[in-house]
């Protein structure tokens, strides 16, 4: 991977030429990675771009010319871009492995860091955790939509730039997508490769007919006709099934499949597999595609559409949603102490948990399934036989669970700078994913108006929360009576 460590914000450097000024350069800090709101309005989120961030953390240098980049900008100090040149990643980061089903305000990503460099790989981090979990929950829900039958991600023409597109790829295929359309993916990845024929190659050939013909003896292994561009039942599937007889079946090949990308998918799937079985080919398979996204296959498939395949794109790789997670200061170390640190807002959700934390998720011994997490302090021992948990913000609510295993959901991913996390393959995160999801219950997986899971505050992290929410109330009074009485 390219070294991509000036893919930050401007302000990132400004502040750190502040801290270098005021010699802070050393003083240590914890900022958490974490979301508000499922994308999509869902019960789940699934994390991703963890892969991306490892490569980031270890290609961590400030190149010469980047060096005489910032000089010209007259904004930097001789002693602040020499410290930048020798500058390297040394310090902490612990993170919930991609794949995992994650929920908001939990702490996905811990970055224990001096406050330069935590403060200089923010964007980057923020980059492509937003992004890899946008994918890979959008791929999650339209492959759980579609129910067993395979989707492939065509996406790449719809993505933000080349390298998005490649990266959509490989977390839908994550996700759950059985291949893609993406070349550069499948020879990156690994991926399986898919796809049939675009409106321009028949249109450009004198006939329909003949540009199925030409298709099929370039291709007699995959044909997989595109039928749309004129007349569907009229026209395309007449004339595929004619260059099947005419030509796949004398020469030993099968007639694979159409796709339909336009129309009322339902009614002309529905009308295709009728074509299709009453002159013997009950084999040949139907893709079909064209904007889909998990309504509309949920809306395909309570229709009776016929169905072996799906194409989808833009809904996976340019999804108009966003993850929206956020990069927040949660305690620094002064003196051999833990400092916690909070933002306090109005709006009662963009009140960060404040502390070095850890997550933990209890599962029910007896059918494998996930009870709810609960964020505790760093210090805190969590009983392995009875819990209550409480709701952060309606504590009447509680709910006491036994009988139960206990995982910590982050690992650490890097130690004073070094990698002692394994990134697995592309594969293996897949059949990871697999296995999370089983854990969770049906009613948390629903497309419409899903179960909450729980998530909760331990008591000592909700008391250390009220504290220092009213510690920074008493602040504003106090700088609120300093302004009235100038």
């Amino acid at each position: 991977m390219e070294n991509r460590t000036l893919m930050t914000d401007f302000y990132e450097l400004t502040m750190a030429q502040t801290y270098f000024d005021a010699g802070e350069q050393n003083k240590k800090v914890y900022f958490d990675i974490f979301f508000r709101k499922n994308p999509f309005n869902g019960g789940y989120s699934i994390s991703g771009g963890l892969d991306n961030i490892i490569d980031y953390i270890n290609n961590f240098k400030i190149t010469d010319e980047e060096i005489e980049y910032l000089r010209s900008l007259e904004s930097f100090k001789e002693e602040f871009l020499e410290y930048l040149r020798n500058l390297k990643f040394t310090g902490d980061i612990y993170a919930i492995p991609d794949g995992t089903v994650v929920f908001p305000n939990e702490s996905i990503i811990t970055v224990r860091a001096n406050v330069i460099e935590a403060q200089l790989i923010e964007t980057a981090l923020l980059t492509n955790f937003n992004h890899g979990t946008l994918v890979t929950t959008a791929a999650k829900r339209i492959t759980e939509a579609a129910k067993n039958i395979p989707v492939m991600e065509f996406g790449a023409r719809r993505a933000r730039g080349e390298d998005s597109a490649i990266e959509a790829s490989k977390y839908a295929y994550i996700g759950g997508c059985v291949g893609t359309s993406n070349v550069k993916s499948g020879i990156k990845y690994g991926i399986p490769l898919m796809g049939t024929m675009a409106h321009s190659m028949i249109s450009d050939a004198d006939s329909e007919y003949e540009a199925f013909l030409r298709y099929a003896k370039s291709n007699p292994n995959n044909c997989v006709f595109l039928v749309d561009t004129y007349d569907t039942l009229r026209s395309g599937i007449p004339n595929a099934i004619k260059v099947a007889r005419d030509y796949l079946i004398p020469n030993g090949y099968k007639f694979k499949g159409i796709r339909i990308d336009s129309g009322d998918l339902a009614y002309l799937s529905k009308e295709a597999r009728k074509i299709l079985d009453e002159e013997g080919f009950n084999d040949t398979k139907i893709c079909l595609s064209n904007g889909l996204d998990e309504k509309t296959i949920k809306s395909l498939l309570e229709q009776g559409a016929c169905i072996d395949s799906l194409g989808v794109g833009d809904n996976i790789s340019a999804s108009k949603e966003r993850v929206g997670g956020v990069y927040k200061l949660v305690a620094t170390e002064e003196n051999g102490n833990l400092i916690p640190k909070i933002k306090v807002s109005n709006d009662s959700i963009k009140t960060i948990n404040p502390g070095y934390k850890k997550v933990y998720r209890f599962y029910d011994k007896k059918t494998g399934y996930a009870l709810g997490d609960v964020i505790a302090l760093n210090d805190e021992k969590i009983r392995k036989d009875k819990f209550t948990l409480v709701s952060p913000t309606e504590q009447w609510k509680t709910t006491t669970i036994t009988n139960y295993n206990l995982r910590e959901l982050q690992v650490p991913i890097f130690k004073n700078g070094v990698q002692v996390y394994k990134n697995p393959t592309v594969e293996s995160r897949k059949k990871y994913l697999e296995a999370e999801f089983k854990t969770l219950y049906p009613e948390i997986k629903r497309q419409e108006l899903p179960h909450e899971y729980y998530v909760d505050l331990t008591v000592k992290l909700l008391e250390l929360k009220k504290e220092l929410i009213l510690n920074a109330k008493n602040q504003k009074i106090q700088d609120k009576q300093y302004k009235l009485g100038k």
